[in-house]
């Protein structure tokens, strides 16, 4: 009995050798830190890099069989070859910091055939952005002169009244600048402050816009040509848009709750797939589901394609109209989708959109 007892000890003091001898050959990837904070890097320094440093302390060679960032704007550098037991290697991680302003947490994923398979390193920052160069804060270039957009917007404008907005400009050449507007619509007035731009400075370009004298509703485009020092270009051109509706803002609550409500029953049509050349009919219906009288203002298509027509302009509360809309295919092809945009006095939804869909063989 006692000599059974003894070899069953040593059966499992065996089994424990193997176990830890098993454990000993794994490999391991041991890093002095897995976690790196660049702190304050400028944006001009370029590409910042840092090494991790790592030992394998098991007895057998260690594999990194991949390194994986989290991000496009990090790359890992990581030794292909077997790392040998009590051997030192390095991987490098390099992050860019262009267009990339702010703080920054990137992850590298490192897997191998050690113990554990599977190890997260971390690289952290703060990108000092570089200072904005001309081309950045006027991107657009008119003959020199340089400006924030080719389109100045005047976001809103009530009916029968005037606004007016203003448009930074820059003279990036190195001879004074004269601005002419030529032939401006009788709505429009555009000044330029001050009136001559010198080389290498700012100056402002104020639109006013009258929506009295152009008596219009809804989003109003023009193209407005200028000429520099005299010449005229076919780039010399800004577009002035304009959003003409009702200040809503103004209503009472009282006067919002019985505001009229425009109601559209189906606000798209498909028409399925036609031959070229053929026309299509719809008709959109919609109620008023206020309490006062729903004025359509305007109604205005995207496609000289498409054309659309009201039934009437006022309906009562409760009462429903329609809008018809005839789609030309001709000269088209393909997908289509084709806006008609409708501007009326419903404080809540006072500009819709109606679609008419489908494809051309």
């Amino acid at each position: 009995m006692r000599k059974k007892l003894l070899v069953s000890i040593s059966m499992i003091i065996a089994a424990f050798g193997l176990i830890a001898n098993a454990q000993q050959k794994s490999p391991s990837a041991s890093f002095a830190i897995t976690t790196h904070d660049f702190g304050q890097i400028k944006e001009t320094d370029g590409l910042a890099s840092y090494k991790f440093e790592f030992t394998n302390t098991g007895a057998t060679p260690l594999i990194l069989k991949n390194v994986q960032a989290s991000c496009g704007c990090t790359t890992p550098n990581w030794p292909r070859e077997p790392i040998l037991p009590g051997t030192k290697s390095l991987i490098t991680v390099t992050y860019n910091p262009q267009n990339r302003p702010g703080h920054f947490e990137k992850q590298i994923t490192v897997t191998s055939n050690g113990d554990p398979e599977t190890l997260v390193l971390k690289i952290m920052g703060e990108v000092i952005p570089k200072p904005p160069t001309i081309e950045d804060t006027y991107p657009a270039n008119i003959g020199g002169l340089r400006v924030k957009s080719t389109q100045i917007a005047i976001n809103s404008v009530e009916p029968n009244k005037k606004a007016t907005q203003t448009a930074e400009v820059f003279n990036n050449t190195d001879k004074a600048m004269s601005i002419k507007f030529s032939n401006l619509p009788g709505y429009i007035a555009i000044k330029t402050i001050p009136e001559v731009i010198q080389p290498k400075n700012k100056a402002i370009f104020e639109v006013t816009y009258d929506a009295a004298i152009k008596n219009d509703w809804g989003l109003v485009w023009d193209n407005i040509k200028f000429q520099i020092n005299g010449k005229d270009s076919s780039a010399y051109a800004l577009a002035i848009s304009a959003n003409i509706q009702e200040d809503f803002g103004k209503l009472t609550p009282e006067q919002k709750q019985n505001a009229p409500v425009i109601d559209v029953e189906n606000p798209s049509f498909e028409f399925g797939t036609i031959k070229p050349g053929e026309k299509v009919q719809h008709e959109f219906t919609f109620k008023n589901a206020g309490k006062s009288d729903l004025v359509i203002h305007k109604v205005q298509t995207t496609c000289g394609c498409t054309v659309a027509n009201m039934k009437t302009q006022l309906i009562k509360p409760g009462e429903t109209s329609s809008i018809s809309v005839s789609f030309d295919s001709n000269g088209k092809s393909g997908v289509q989708d084709k806006g008609i945009t409708v501007v009326s006095n419903d404080p809540s939804n006072s500009r819709i959109m109606l679609h008419i869909k489908g494809t051309i063989q």
